[in-house]
């Protein structure tokens, strides 16, 4: 279609307003997950809120990330589900700030939308779920939403379906100068604790929609395979992002110094984009040791369905998922038990998968596709 021939859609301000008053009151709920921190100078949609001039803590590391969901949102826009879509933003952009010995405290969106279609119950209801996870994906990661922008941008917004969105946040965080995580200090002989990701997080999810299109069709999304349960291939792929950031803090004592640490921390890894072999390199380089992982997490089976359908090598799907765990923490091999407790009593199911060593690269036993097999190497090296 000719420039001159598309049909010009005109943006509905009043629709617009209503949009931003809902994700608004949405926001305002997260409040309560610091009770006193937010100040609000008028409740209108214009209006200033920030947080307090005595909320901020003295002699504290001040900083701000940003990060958005991808493409993972396409698997939304196919099932019509957006409601689990926030905690993929929330992990994001929070468990970046958490590994570094931060706290994560409030959080700004960005909502791009192709259109929004005035009395089009699918971009109502999209909406609403959007609204619903946004409130249930703060609290989780114990922060508060202060504000955020809806914007209209017509075909500059592609996807599946109708409805098509980006999604994107800035975090705040305040970190206490002794409680950073370098990882400089990390030993031989400390031990690796990995948590189990039940899903792919928000990351490789374009090679997954390519490879489960080219295998399954482009209604990829709707097909249920036996050995992976009674959830379709999208419900899987949509699985929502585990935040950490709350259980890290807590582990950290956060930026409050009157809140003391509940183990002692030598590092952590959020295993998103680069998987396994990327972010603990990341986590290792500091201190010029390796790591060994001789009982790793295993991959959700799905991920396996993806490997498969793509054709990607045990090394190449290392490198693109997390393949097994969404965070990796490194603690003294004496906070090893107590750290296992506390994480467990909190509902994360972690689990020891190795240790530091002395010679730097990461070792790792392989709970890939093909890892195991008859003239395959058990082991990847990185």
């Amino acid at each position: 279609m000719s420039r001159e021939a598309r049909q010009v859609h005109t943006a509905d301000p009043e629709l617009g307003d209503n949009v931003s008053d809902l994700l608004y009151k949405a926001a305002k709920q997260s409040w309560e997950n610091r009770p006193g921190a937010v100040v609000e100078m008028h409740p209108s949609f214009s209006g200033w809120r920030a947080l307090r001039p005595d909320y901020k803590p003295t002699d504290c590391y001040e900083g701000m990330g940003s990060d958005g969901i991808g493409t993972k949102v396409e698997v939304a826009e196919r099932l019509q589900d957006h409601s689990t879509v926030a905690y993929d933003l929330f992990a994001m952009a929070c468990d970046d700030a958490v590994i570094r010995g931060a706290e994560p405290v409030a959080i700004n969106t960005v909502l791009d939308v192709n259109e929004l279609r005035d009395g089009d119950l699918l971009t109502e209801q999209a909406i609403r779920d959007l609204a619903r996870g946004y409130v249930a994906a703060a609290e989780t990661a114990g922060v508060v939403i202060l504000n955020g922008e809806t914007a209209e941008l017509g075909d500059r917004v592609g996807g599946y379906g109708r409805f098509n969105y980006n999604w994107s946040g800035t975090v705040l965080w305040y970190a206490q100068r002794d409680r950073v995580l370098t990882g400089h200090n990390i030993r031989p002989g400390d031990h690796l604790i990995g948590l189990p990701e039940a899903g792919f997080r928000s990351n490789g999810i374009s090679d997954v929609r390519e490879a489960m299109a080219v295998r399954y069709g482009e209604q990829w999304h709707d097909v249920v395979l036996r050995h992976l349960g009674s959830l379709s291939l999208g419900q899987l792929t949509e699985t929502p992002s585990t935040i950490y950031s709350r259980l890290i803090t807590r582990l950290t004592g956060g930026f409050d110094v009157n809140q003391q640490p509940l183990v002692e921390l030598h590092g952590a890894a959020h295993i998103s984009g680069g998987g396994q072999p990327e972010k603990m390199r990341r986590m290792l380089e500091p201190s010029g040791y390796g790591a060994l992982i001789d009982d790793p997490v295993s991959p959700p089976d799905v991920m396996l369905e993806a490997q498969s359908a793509a054709g990607y090598s045990d090394t190449m799907a290392y490198r693109r998922w997390h393949m097994g765990p969404g965070m990796v923490l490194v603690v003294p091999e004496g906070e090893s038990d107590a750290a296992l407790e506390i994480i467990d009593d909190a509902g994360y199911d972690p689990r020891r998968i190795g240790v530091a060593t002395s010679n730097p690269g990461i070792k790792i036993r392989n709970r890939g596709l093909v890892g195991g097999t008859k003239n395959k190497d058990p082991w990847l090296k990185f």
